[in-house]
């Protein structure tokens, strides 16, 4: 698997092309140029651009690696006749940037800082112009090509956290499976068991001994409602767990990412719905997500507390901010909250010391007891 970025837009990398406009430069202020100068501006232009496109649409880094040396000698060749030829190599430090591994991104960049070097040298086009052409493309030449390989390995690693984030939900989603099915095979397999038992019994003891055979039905109607109530109660449990766990979980995937978390739990998750709780754990699920796959940040607090007749879950950290763009997790998970009678509010940190950060607040109300003088939205009144 190519371990290469992903190539810049489509759009951009023609935006780009404006930098072109240093072949101009010289044949424009040369009171000496002629027809021929801006001939060569031409046939310049002419010749990098097709190469420059065919870059992005390299299969390997062999094939770029190649296209590479052609951009190379076509702005060696062009620097004889035009000092701004030298940004053909600026160019081909920015795609070389993208190679893989690092060091074979390296030795072509620093390759391109030589052969911009070599330009500077045999250059016959005369001064200032051979000032403000190779000379500078030396220094962009490094710093283009530097700049591309960090942003490359940032890339990368932002891949490899995805892909790895990706691979513990699974991982997590499968164990979770299991433990499910371990629990249903242990509350339920040996009471099937002795269910289908008895009901080949009461079917042979209906014509011999029809009395017994109803004492072994009543048996089987009693078991069949106990695995029931075993049943609920056990599901009960799963969505009792289910936030606290979710919580568990949040701590973990933010240490693993570098966030320094604290937790703060005040509030009766006895008085949620399942369904509540479970809108809950899925939107401090999206929020700790964001946390750890886009915000960069060191610091982070989580709390779910009550205000008045509500749970409000927090989700805060000191990272770089949110970009005001509701993008499809925090849609759904609006509409999941609003749903239950909730809100959710996105908005900029001012609580913590950084001056950027987000706070993520997902309010939902509270279900008590009638002697608490609160009542379920489901009950009539």
């Amino acid at each position: 698997m190519s371990q290469s970025p992903p190539h810049p837009t489509r759009f951009m990398r023609y935006v780009w092309l404006v930098y072109l406009g240093a072949l101009f430069f010289q044949p424009v202020f040369d009171t000496s140029s002629d027809a021929g100068d801006w001939l060569a501006v031409a046939v310049l232009v002419a010749l990098f651009v097709p190469l420059y496109a065919a870059t992005f649409r390299a299969r390997d880094d062999r094939q770029t690696l190649i296209l590479l040396a052609v951009i190379g000698v076509l702005a060696l060749a062009g620097s004889l006749a035009n000092s701004g030829a030298s940004v053909f190599a600026i160019y081909a430090a920015a795609i070389a940037g993208r190679l893989y591994p690092t060091r074979r991104a390296v030795t072509a960049v620093a390759a391109l800082v030589v052969l911009v070097a070599v330009m500077v040298l045999i250059s016959p086009v005369p001064m200032p112009w051979r000032l403000a052409g190779p000379t500078p493309a030396l220094f962009f030449t490094a710093v283009v090509g530097a700049t591309s390989i960090f942003d490359a390995e940032r890339e990368r690693a932002s891949q490899r956290l995805l892909r790895a984030d990706e691979e513990i939900e699974r991982l997590a989603t499968i164990a979770e499976r299991e433990r499910i099915a371990r629990d249903l095979h242990d509350l339920l397999g040996h009471t099937l068991s002795v269910i289908v038992l008895k009901s080949e019994l009461a079917a042979r003891l209906v014509r011999t001994d029809p009395d017994r055979a109803v004492a072994e039905a009543d048996d089987i109607q009693q078991i069949g409602r106990e695995a029931l109530a075993e049943v609920r109660t056990a599901v009960a449990g799963y969505r009792a767990r289910g936030l606290s766990a979710e919580i568990d979980g949040a701590r973990v995937a933010l240490e693993a990412a570098g966030v320094d978390v604290h937790v703060d739990v005040d509030a009766d998750m006895t008085a949620l719905r399942p369904e509540q709780e479970s809108a809950l754990a899925m939107a401090l699920r999206e929020a700790v997500t964001n946390v750890v796959r886009h915000a960069q940040a060191r610091r982070a607090t989580v709390s779910i507390t009550t205000v008045g007749a509500h749970a409000r879950l927090t989700v805060s950290d000191d990272g770089r901010g949110s970009s005001g763009l509701a993008g499809s997790g925090l849609t759904g998970m609006r509409e999941r909250i609003a749903g239950l009678g909730g809100h959710v509010q996105v908005r900029e940190a001012t609580h913590l010391d950084s001056a950027h950060g987000t706070v993520v607040e997902v309010t939902v109300p509270l279900v008590r007891t009638a002697h608490d003088g609160l009542r379920s939205p489901e009950v009539g009144g």
